[in-house]
C-alpha cells in the first residue's frame, strides 16, 4: 500500500510539474509596449492616428492563434521635456518592451532614458537621432502636401491659400513648400499665406488663424497642427480645406476637399513582432505614397470628378517615381535657385529643409529652435 500510495504521488507530482512547464511555455508573458502622446486624444489628428496604430498592433498580434500576446498603454497630453523624459522614464523601469515616442520633441528625451534602459527598446517617430536601442521613423508627409496642392489650385478661386503651421522645423517647411509646389504646378500665379503658432496643438489659436487668413482672401486652408478647429472654421465660412492626419468630414462635410491622412499599424505591427522573434535592430524608415504610410483619401462630395482624377493619376506617379514634389526648378523667397531645372531634392536636402519657396508669404524668419516641436 505504502510503495503504491509513493508511486502515485510522484506520478502525481510529475504530471502537474509538466503541465507547470507547459503552460508556461505555451503561455510566455506579453510583450509591452507603451506610447507618449504629445497632445489629447481626440477623434481625430496626429494623435488619433497614432492610437489608431497602437490599436491596429494589438489587434493583428493577439489572434487566436497567437503565441505570445502584447499589452499597451499610452499616456496623453505629455508636454515636450522634463514632463516626456519623466514619462518615458516610468515606462522604462516599469519594464515596458518597446516605448513608442511620436513627436519630434520627445528625441532628446528619448535618448537619455534609452542610454539609461539598454534593455528596452525604442521607436522615435519624427526624430532623426538614433542609437543601439533607438530606430527613428518618419513618413513622407509632404507627399500628400503636394496633391493637396494640386486640388487646392483646381477648385480656388481667389488663387490664394491659408496655411497655419506650427513651428518652421524641415518636416513643416517640407509641407508647406510640397503643398505650394503641387499648387503651382496647376495654378502657377497661385499665392500661399501662412501663419505661424509655434504650438502644435492650440485650438483656440488655430481657429484664430484660420479666421485671419479667410479674411486674407483665402478660399482653401491648409494647416500643420494638432486639432480639427481649421476644418471647423472652413465648414462655417464656407470654404475649401485640407483635412490633415484624419478624415475630418465628421465636423466639415462639405468644407472637406480631400484628408491627407498617414498610417502607422503595420510598421508597429512589425516593429513588435521584430521585437518578439529578436530581430529587432535599430533602424531608419521614412515611408510614403508608395508604402501606404501616406495616403490621399476622403474627397468631399462636391469635388469636380476631374480633379480627382488627377490627384490620383498624381499619387499613382508619386509611387511609380515618375513624379517627385521636390524636382527642379526650386525658387526661393528670395528669388534664388535652391535646385536647378530636372534635379531632384535628395533625402537628405528634404530632412534638412529650410527655406520656403516662391509663392509663400510672409517672409521666413528664423525663430530659436523649440527644444520639442
Amino acid at each position: 500500500m505504502y510503495k503504491n500510495l509513493k508511486a502515485w504521488s510522484r506520478a502525481f507530482f510529475s504530471v502537474v510539474f509538466l503541465g507547470a512547464v507547459t503552460l508556461a511555455r505555451a503561455e510566455p508573458p506579453p510583450l509591452q509596449v507603451g506610447f507618449v502622446y504629445v497632445a489629447p486624444l481626440t477623434p481625430s489628428g496626429w494623435v488619433a492616428q497614432h492610437d489608431a496604430g497602437r490599436r491596429a498592433m494589438e489587434s493583428a498580434i493577439n489572434t487566436p492563434q497567437a503565441t505570445r500576446r502584447v499589452v499597451t498603454r499610452y499616456v496623453e497630453n505629455v508636454a515636450e521635456g522634463a514632463d516626456a523624459e519623466r514619462v518615458i522614464r516610468e515606462m522604462a523601469r516599469d519594464g515596458v518592451d518597446l516605448i513608442i515616442t511620436p513627436s519630434f520633441g520627445y528625441m532628446e528625451p528619448t535618448l537619455r532614458v534609452a542610454a539609461e534602459f539598454p534593455q528596452a527598446r525604442f521607436e522615435s517617430i519624427t526624430g532623426y537621432k538614433r542609437a543601439a536601442n533607438v530606430a527613428t521613423d518618419n513618413a513622407r508627409y509632404y507627399e500628400g502636401r503636394y496633391l493637396a496642392g494640386v486640388a487646392a489650385g483646381r477648385v480656388s478661386k481667389s488663387h490664394v491659400a491659408g496655411y497655419v503651421a506650427s513651428f518652421p522645423i524641415p518636416e513643416v517647411l517640407q509641407g508647406i513648400n510640397a503643398f505650394t509646389q503641387g499648387m503651382r504646378s496647376v495654378r502657377p500665379d497661385a499665392q500661399v499665406k501662412v501663419i505661424w503658432l509655434h504650438a502644435w496643438f492650440d485650438p483656440a489659436r488655430e481657429r484664430e488663424a484660420a479666421m485671419t487668413l479667410m479674411n486674407q482672401n483665402a478660399d482653401v486652408l491648409a494647416f500643420h497642427t494638432g486639432s480639427n478647429a481649421v476644418m471647423v472654421a472652413a465648414q462655417e465660412r464656407g470654404r475649401w480645406a485640407v483635412a490633415y492626419h484624419s478624415d475630418m468630414r465628421d465636423v466639415a462635410p462639405t468644407a472637406q476637399l480631400l484628408a491627407v491622412t498617414h498610417h502607422w499599424g503595420d510598421y508597429y505591427t512589425q516593429r513588435a513582432r521584430d521585437l518578439m522573434q529578436g530581430q529587432w535592430t535599430s533602424t531608419d524608415t521614412w515611408g510614403g505614397v508608395k508604402e501606404g504610410m501616406v495616403k490621399v483619401q476622403a474627397f468631399g462630395k462636391t469635388v469636380p470628378a476631374p480633379v480627382r482624377r488627377e490627384v490620383l493619376a498624381r499619387r499613382d506617379d508619386i509611387a511609380a517615381g515618375r513624379l517627385h514634389p521636390f524636382r527642379g526648378p526650386l525658387i526661393d523667397q528670395d528669388g534664388k535657385t535652391v535646385l536647378p531645372a530636372g534635379e531632384v531634392m535628395s533625402d537628405e536636402r528634404i530632412r534638412s529643409m529650410d527655406f520656403l519657396v516662391a509663392g509663400v508669404s510672409p517672409r521666413l524668419h528664423r525663430s530659436p529652435a523649440p527644444r520639442t516641436p
